[in-house]
């Protein structure tokens, strides 16, 4: 998989929590309870993230927890039921993912082996990151994002 290495900065971000098996579930999450809050509180049209706190091959389907997160300036008022957090700045290796929602769990096995292969994989947060304009394909169910994995520097 081809990547590039950047530095990202710190991005403030109001993100909804969702507990459950990774998969199918996660984009239901997204398109019944993300988007209409986001819509809701003029959070549409931002960069989006998708930060998976558990790994789902070490914890229980039902205890793995995912934060779908929308980047939101300094002076943003962040009110519930999102929270806030901070997504590191840091050096990080960056791969363009394609494809569809079934295809994001090979995408990440894929990239982690090779980071890994490499040596160089570092502990930290991995996201995905979804443009301010991200659009999913209906009929195909094809989208695009970044996959960011902390590296060694």
């Amino acid at each position: 998989m081809q990547y590039e290495i950047k530095e990202l900065p710190e991005v403030r971000v109001a993100y909804l929590r969702y507990k459950g098996p990774f998969g199918a579930a996660i984009g239901d999450f997204w398109h019944q309870v993300v988007t209409p809050w986001q819509n809701a509180y003029g959070l549409a049209d931002k960069v989006t993230y998708g930060v998976a706190q558990d790994d789902p091959n070490t914890t229980p389907a039902s205890e793995c927890r995912y934060d779908a997160c929308v980047e939101v300036s300094a002076g943003y008022e962040i009110k519930p039921p999102a929270k806030e957090a901070h997504i590191p700045a840091g050096r990080y290796a960056v791969a363009r993912f394609r494809g569809t929602g079934a295809d994001v769990p090979a995408a990440w096995g894929e990239f982690f082996g090779q980071l890994h292969a490499e040596g160089k994989a570092d502990a930290g947060v991995c996201f995905e990151r979804y443009a301010a304009d991200y659009l999913l394909d209906q009929e195909t169910g094809v989208f695009e994002a970044e996959l960011c994995v902390p590296v060694k520097a």
